[in-house]
Parts: C-alpha cells; sequence; structure tokens
C-alpha cells in the first residue's frame, strides 16, 4: 500500500527492470517518471493509523499495548455457504491465554536481556582507538565464537560517528579471529576496516557491506579440500554497497542477493547465486547451484565452468553469457584471483593462475541484459570502451 502511494501500479515488473513508473528499476530514463514524494507515504499511514484508533475506540481500547493477548475481543467472522468455513473450528484460536483482569498483564513481563554490553565489539573499539583518534593503523588477533553476533557493526557505527561520512584510510584497522563466527559477523563493516577469520562464520556474513573487507578460511592444520567444503553460512553479502570479500570455501545459499557494489571471490556458492544483483563484481572459482542470477539487473559475474554445466543452472531470464574475451577485463579478473590466493592460500586459486593462459577460457562472463545494452548506449555516446570500465560504476 505504501508502494501504490507512491506511483506503483502493481506491473508485477519488478524484477524486469521495466517498471513503467519507474518505483523499481535501474533505468535512468524510466526513473525520471518516478512522482512519489515522502509526504504520499507519511499522509497515507496518518490515514491508517486514525482508521485504527477509531477501532479500538470502538473496542473500548485507549492504547495498542492495552490489546495485547486480548483475544476475547475478537470473533471469528461468518462465512455462510463456504464449504471450508465449515469445517474450521478457531475455538482454540480465540482462547484467551489469562483471564481478564490477569490478561492486562500480557505486554511485555519479562525484559529481554540482548547481551549488548558483552558485546564483543567493546572490545574491538577499545582497540581500534589510536587508529580512529591518531589515523595510526592498529592489528590484533584474538579468539571469536558463534556467539558473537554482528561483530564489526558496533564498531562501524564508531567509526561513522568520530569520523564521519569517509570512513578510514585502506589499512587502518585489521582484526584477525581464530574460531567460528556468529551470525551477521561483518555487517555494514566500514571502510578502512579489514576483518580476517581462519575457521568459518554462519550467515549474513557482511550483510549491508559498507566498504570494508572480509578474509574467511579453513584452520591453517585442516587436512579436508577447502574447496568441497561449507565455508559460511546463507545470504552472505546481502544488501552489499561497496568493499571485498575472499572465501576459500562454499558459501551457501544466496550468495550477494541484492548486492550493489561489492567485489567477492568464492570457491563455490548454494542455489540463487547473484539473485536481484544490481552492481559489483562476484567471482566463482567453482561449482553454483541452480537459478543463478535470478532478478539480476547490473553488475557482473565471473563463473568457472570448466565441464560447461553452467548454463542450465543459470536462470537466463535477464542475463546473457559470454566468454572472458576482452584482455583488460580478463586481467582485472587475474588480479582479484591472485588477491584471493594472497589473502587465503587458495590452492584452487594458485592452480588456475599456474596456467591462466589456458584456464581464462573456462570461464563464463554472467551479463545483465538491461544493463549491457545501457552501458553499451553509454559508451556509443561517449566514444569509450564498451563494458569492463563502465561496469565498475
Amino acid at each position: 500500500a505504501p508502494l501504490i502511494t507512491l506511483g506503483c501500479v502493481m506491473m508485477r515488473k519488478c524484477h524486469l527492470n521495466t517498471c513503467p513508473v519507474g518505483v523499481a528499476t535501474q533505468d535512468p530514463e524510466l526513473r525520471k517518471k518516478f512522482s512519489g514524494k515522502p509526504e504520499y507515504v507519511i499522509n497515507y499511514l496518518f490515514m491508517v493509523a486514525r482508521e485504527l484508533r477509531e477501532i479500538m475506540a470502538r473496542l473500548g481500547f485507549r492504547t495498542v499495548n492495552e490489546m495485547i493477548g486480548r483475544v476475547d475481543a475478537l470473533r471469528a467472522a461468518p462465512l455462510p455457504g463456504h464449504w471450508k468455513a465449515r469445517s474450521l473450528n478457531v475455538d482454540a484460536l480465540l482462547m484467551p491465554a489469562l483471564e481478564p483482569p490477569d490478561c492486562l498483564g500480557v505486554y511485555r513481563r519479562h525484559d529481554q536481556d540482548h547481551g549488548l554490553e558483552g558485546a564483543l565489539d567493546h572490545r574491538l573499539i577499545r582497540l581500534a582507538r589510536p587508529a580512529i583518534a591518531e589515523g595510526r593503523p592498529v592489528r590484533h588477533d584474538m579468539l571469536i565464537s558463534n556467539g558473537h553476533r554482528v561483530v564489526g557493526g558496533m564498531l562501524s557505527n564508531h567509526i561513522i560517528r568520530e569520523v564521519g561520512p569517509g570512513m578510514l584510510p585502506e589499512g587502518s584497522i585489521h582484526f584477525r579471529f581464530r574460531g567460528s563466527a556468529g551470525q551477521s559477523f561483518g555487517a555494514w563493516l566500514a571502510r578502512g576496516v579489514t576483518l580476517e577469520v581462519e575457521g568459518d562464520a554462519n550467515d549474513y556474513v557482511g550483510k549491508g557491506l559498507s566498504g570494508g573487507r572480509i578474509i574467511i578460511y579453513p584452520p591453517r592444520a585442516s587436512r579436508f579440500k577447502a574447496e568441497e567444503n561449507i565455508l559460511v553460512g546463507n545470504v552472505v553479502f546481502y544488501g552489499a554497497t561497496s568493499g571485498e570479500g575472499f572465501f576459500r570455501g562454499i558459501a551457501a545459499e544466496r550468495f550477494c542477493v541484492r548486492n550493489s557494489g561489492a567485489t567477492a571471490v568464492v570457491e563455490g556458492i548454494g542455489d540463487h547465486g547473484c539473485e536481484y544483483m544490481t552492481g559489483g563484481r562476484v567471482v566463482v572459482l567453482g561449482e553454483t547451484g541452480i537459478n543463478f542470477a535470478a532478478g539480476m539487473s547490473g553488475g557482473l559475474a565471473y563463473v568457472r565452468d570448466p565441464h560447461q554445466t553452467f548454463e542450465r543452472r543459470c536462470n537466463m531470464d535477464l542475463v546473457v553469457l559470454e566468454r572472458l574475451s576482452d584482455p583488460e577485463e580478463r586481467e582485472e579478473v587475474r588480479r582479484l584471483i591472485e588477491r584471493h590466493q594472497a589473502y587465503t592460500g587458495s590452492t584452487v586459486a594458485a592452480g588456475i593462475l599456474a596456467d591462466w593462459s589456458a584456464s581464462h577460457r573456462e570461464f563464463v562472463r554472467v551479463v545483465p541484459i538491461d544493463y549491457k545494452r545501457a552501458v553499451e548506449q553509454r559508451a556509443a555516446t561517449n566514444g569509450a570502451r564498451r563494458l569492463p570500465n563502465a561496469a565498475r560504476t
């Protein structure tokens, strides 16, 4: 409903980059048609609130908190003659957990403790003080466990507050961890911060990444093949806007979903990779799951495909597959793989680089159709090169 107040006409074309009213598109010409204003949403929500107050007044409630748990104020709407409704009994759903007046105390009976006082970030902020306040680079090693969640989030917020949106220069802060990182490791990580893990990590690594660098690889003493084992969980780099990540191992499902500007190198991914991606670059040195590039409207992906099996795993609705033929672009991919090998010790990257003249032919270049057309039109207008340079914008 708020989208409709901004002009959405429910064409159900959000994933095709062809929204006729400019709400859900990266096309600059279509975005010119967007006529929404914040005041439209504000006005709509005021009307929702007004209607809610009217309903509450009829029921005898002054606040929303008073309504919590009051199932005695609900009734099942009759649907006479409906074949499903005739056999449906909702009495159990409308049974009060507590009888009045006891049910009036249902709201917030216990305070929640989110454990923020014991968050690892408090230590990180203290250790990072020389870099933030004096511009002196810092580097520290420490242990981490999966109970440490959103590591780097509070640190990044502190950097923004202290330094400003420009954040920190490259290499200002480097924390190296050993162990298993918890949920949302490196979320919103600020520019100038590197987080390195010798171990593995849970879901949402690098969520909303904002310029930082994340490096994850298995324990140096491990004997299993990293490229055959899961290293990081689902939805890595969700909504990342800038920064980079290097992962020596396989990422689970929805890798780089809604990535809009970050660069990532990984040695394999699960289903739905690069889903709804709008920018950035992704290099996959191993196999992908099914439905790769679904809704992908921007950015570039490079997938190693030595056995020509990738096309049937890729969602071809919005993308085309090409060979890595441009020499400059090929050199950029090689440099990314070199950095991946240097940061993680990847044997897969080392093998690829050892015979780059042959192995670069194994890579498939995944390009969104509309994105390619827009860049080529811009290149023709500006007399510029075709795609690689423009792809960085």
